[in-house]
């Protein structure tokens, strides 16, 4: 399902030419005249081809069951629901006979990924700023689409099906299930774990207001997004492709704000940082000082989730940058404030 977290991935391999031409002429998408590895394709299941047709992108040897049924869904229904340019048509061919794996071929998008230094380089202070509000506008049209309650798409069912419990139930035993799950691989007090709970006691009203679920994408960062700037004076800067919608569901809009935030922050772009989140906040509370509050409350929390789990990875992998006795909770804090003082 689309909430689990995969740190694992099911990779390609080696795929023949031959292989890829049938897979081709599945679709009628014409002659193959190349193909590659994606720079950063979606944990190795990427392939750029090129066929006398155009250029696409062929995802393939899903993680899970449902995985491409559930890209393809998301796909269709933010074509609808939003004007942000996404792979469509999402041509799925499901049938495991000719590559060993089912597997999806969608267009490939025009743009640049903000991540590649050689683009970054070229970037005004000017231009990253309307990026980052570009980013914030972008985020604020994927959660206008509104559904009655929180949940995920169930490809087998072919439909939405709300979380066990509520929101907040399935949130909070999420975060519950990563700290426990860190205790594996670092140190986690029981006054980690009280100041955990802290924070959800004192979260909960900001999530029991009347906010309405909305499409969350899970993973917005610059791995999977293209820009492009286009002459036009009165468009400027424009996302020109959003992509990888592998762990999308429904819920609280405000956690799609992590991963750029924390970007920013770590890369030493705090002002950027501060644009992006000021810019969706005026976006989505206007004049609503309650509203403004709550928010700052739930980004608060999402950051808590965020910091979690990198937390876990970092102290399985030996990524830790921190001094290696500061307690978790202590850490969280101060990662957390980081982020949420760009607010004021």
């Amino acid at each position: 399902m689309t909430t689990r977290i995969y740190f694992g991935s099911n990779q390609l391999g080696e795929v023949a030419a031959v292989s890829l031409q049938d897979a081709l002429n599945e679709l009628d998408l014409g002659t193959l005249e190349d193909y590659r590895r994606t720079d950063k394709g979606v944990m190795g299941q990427t392939l750029l081809i090129r066929s006398s047709r155009g250029e696409y992108i062929l995802k393939g040897n899903p993680l899970y069951a449902g995985q491409l049924q559930e890209e393809k869904f998301f796909v269709e229904q933010l074509a609808k629901h939003t004007s942000i340019p996404v792979p469509d048509p999402y041509l799925l061919h499901e049938d495991t006979h000719l590559l060993g794996w089912s597997y999806a071929i969608m267009p490939r998008l025009p743009g640049n990924h903000l991540y590649d230094p050689a683009f970054q380089a070229s970037l005004s202070q000017q231009d990253q700023e309307e990026i980052a509000s570009m980013f914030a506008h972008t985020l604020a049209e994927l959660h206008r689409w509104k559904v009655p309650d929180a949940g995920e798409y169930d490809p087998v069912a072919q439909q939405i099906v709300s979380f066990a419990g509520d929101y907040l139930d399935w949130l909070y035993g999420t975060i519950r299930h990563w700290l426990h799950d860190a205790e594996q691989y670092s140190v986690i007090t029981d006054e980690d774990v009280q100041w955990v709970d802290e924070q959800f006691k004192n979260a909960e009203p900001a999530f029991r207001s009347r906010a309405v679920p909305c499409f969350v994408m899970g993973d917005f960062k610059v791995e999977n997004i293209l820009i492009q700037h286009l002459d036009d004076r009165s468009s400027g800067w424009q996302i020109s492709g959003l992509f990888d919608f592998t762990t999308a569901y429904f819920g609280d809009g405000t956690a799609d704000l992590t991963k750029i935030s924390t970007r920013y922050v770590r890369e030493g772009q705090p002002e950027l940082a501060a644009q992006f989140l000021r810019c969706y906040r005026d976006l989505v509370c206007a004049a609503d000082e309650e509203k403004c509050q709550h928010f700052r409350t739930r980004l608060s929390m999402h950051l808590l989730y965020q910091r979690i789990l990198w937390w876990g990875e970092a102290k399985a992998t030996g990524q830790v940058t921190w001094a290696a006795d500061l307690p978790f909770a202590k850490w969280a804090q101060q990662s957390i404030n980081s982020i949420v003082a760009l607010l004021d």
